[in-house]
């Protein structure tokens, strides 16, 4: 019998007990257990406990079934809770006889059940409870797959996440450390005195960012709206209205391609500063990488796969920064800057590179840096001084008008955001809108559109800010180090199974 045929087999065994349980006045789904201990305390408690060395402590403990020993007089089973595991037994003459008997007679792999008794450590070194009175708290329908423990297939594990969190530690770990590091970019950026704000995400004009939306409907007004791709205009407009240091930590949403590192929805950190520039920006970036990095893992190197090979990233401050020209001469042997756009269209078509011919100078030096540099680079470098065609929210170089105040961190070949001096001239802002409204109309999917209300708010005066947006999900992927976002966002977006 296969297993989808055992485990239809298993499910009506299970119901049959459930109603056995029932008739015998015992509820398999409790509404609570009083417990004073988990498994981790005691662990660490008796760690010094000699194997068959007993104690007086009674302890109340509850857990899942994940693993069951019957041998004539003595069982035993392995609970798992969220932090450890335990072993729990139950002996003749030690334990009640209607004890035992409820746990052989009802009790699976799978099963939560809650246990009074002593703590002892076994004769083979396992830390254990000699069981007194038990409990079941919840009657699993379903086994637990033993035979795909470790959960080799990929898919089934981010589609049924439950399960992949219930069989695999390693996982329930990662996503730990994702919450912990989410609560220490927290802790670092109050600190440095920034003010968390929320922003929507139902908008009636999306922006922020290059990137197709996705769109909705509102029926109250009957018309279209979308979810956001970026938190940007409306942290702008806080800015505008006073504040001087604000962040958000929230989700957007880019109707785009799906692979290890991009997901169509997403956690992004975005932060403004009043009278602050790309520099100040970019240091801020390098210190919140290195203080999460010590505080939740206790070290700024991490292992990382670009390719055949592994390389070492070190997340201390400061961080190499490289102009996106220098960049292409050191990574591809070009000096760009003096070279006309007909010799970069050369080069792009030379190397296979998807390109038009109305592409700017600008767009062409995008394209060579994304397809040939980029993903060479170990980093985390901040590629700065980028072509003025990239965004219209970001000042142009006080230096070189051809090119924005824009850097992108980029990490084992990985963007992993966005930093800029802010454009705050409302009559450029108007002009750049309207170049990309342009762009939009000759069929550019990702081009920003007009935003008349942000404009509205910028003609008030916006003061000189520099602002980050940074890939949470990215930064979790790095210090995890794993290999794809789908491992460290516990919902994945997935097409439905067949």
């Amino acid at each position: 019998m296969d297993f989808k045929g055992r485990k239809k087999q298993i499910v009506s065994e299970r119901i049959k007990k459930i109603e056995e349980l029932r008739k015998a006045g015992i509820e398999p789904y409790p509404y609570r257990f009083e417990r004073n201990a988990d498994f981790l305390y005691l662990q660490k408690k008796y760690e010094g406990l000699s194997s068959g060395e007993k104690t007086d402590e009674e302890v109340s403990i509850a857990g899942r079934v994940i693993a069951c020993r019957i041998l004539g007089k003595i069982s035993f089973a392995k609970l798992q809770d969220e932090n450890s595991t335990i072993q729990v037994v139950f002996q003749e003459n030690e334990t009640p006889g209607e004890v035992i008997s409820l746990f052989k007679k009802y009790v699976d792999i799978g099963d939560f059940i809650g246990v009074v008794g002593k703590v002892f450590r076994s004769k083979r070194g396992d830390l254990s409870v000699m069981v007194q009175k038990m409990k079941i708290l919840s009657k699993a329908l379903y086994p637990i797959p033993i035979e795909h423990f470790g959960l080799k297939n990929k898919e089934e594990r981010f589609r049924k996440r439950h399960l992949d969190l219930i069989v695999n530690p390693r996982v329930r770990e990662i996503f730990k450390k994702r919450s912990q590091m989410i609560s220490v970019i927290r802790k670092f950026m109050e600190e440095k005195g920034f003010m968390e704000v929320e922003t929507p995400l139902l908008q009636t004009n999306y922006g922020g960012a290059s990137a197709r939306p996705f769109k909705t409907r509102i029926n109250a007004w009957d018309m279209d709206m979308y979810l956001s791709i970026s938190p940007e205009l409306y942290l702008k407009r806080l800015i505008i209205g006073g504040y001087e240091k604000v962040f958000t930590i929230c989700k957007n949403f880019r109707n785009e391609g799906v692979d290890h590192s991009h997901n169509p929805e997403f956690t992004m950190l975005e932060a403004y500063q009043a009278y602050a520039d790309y520099n100040d920006m970019m240091s801020l970036t390098e210190q919140c990488f290195e203080f999460v990095a010590k505080k939740v893992f206790g070290k700024t190197k991490f292992k990382r796969k670009m390719g055949n090979r592994e390389v070492e990233i070190d997340f201390k401050a400061p961080w190499k920064k490289i102009t996106l020209l220098d960049a292409l001469k050191e990574y591809v042997g070009i000096d760009a800057d003096k070279m006309s756009k007909e010799e970069l269209l050369d080069f792009c078509k030379k190397n296979q590179l998807e390109v038009k011919e109305e592409d700017s100078w600008g767009d062409l030096v995008e394209t060579i840096f994304e397809e040939l540099v980029e993903e060479k680079i170990v980093g985390p470098f901040h590629i700065i001084d980028r072509p003025k065609e990239g965004t219209p929210l970001c000042k142009r170089h006080r230096k070189d008008k051809r090119l924005n105040e824009q850097c992108e961190p980029v990490v084992a070949g990985m963007e992993v955001g966005n930093i800029y001096s802010e454009l705050n001239d409302p009559i450029l802002q108007e002009e750049t809108l309207k170049e990309q409204e342009e762009k939009g109309r000759g069929g550019d999917e990702e081009a920003h559109p007009m935003d008349k209300e942000f404009l509205e708010a910028i003609r008030q005066g916006m003061p000189p800010c520099g602002g980050l947006g940074w890939g949470i999900d990215r930064m979790v992927m790095l210090m995890t180090e794993t290999e794809s976002l789908r491992e460290i966002i516990f919902f994945p977006t997935m097409k439905p199974e067949e």
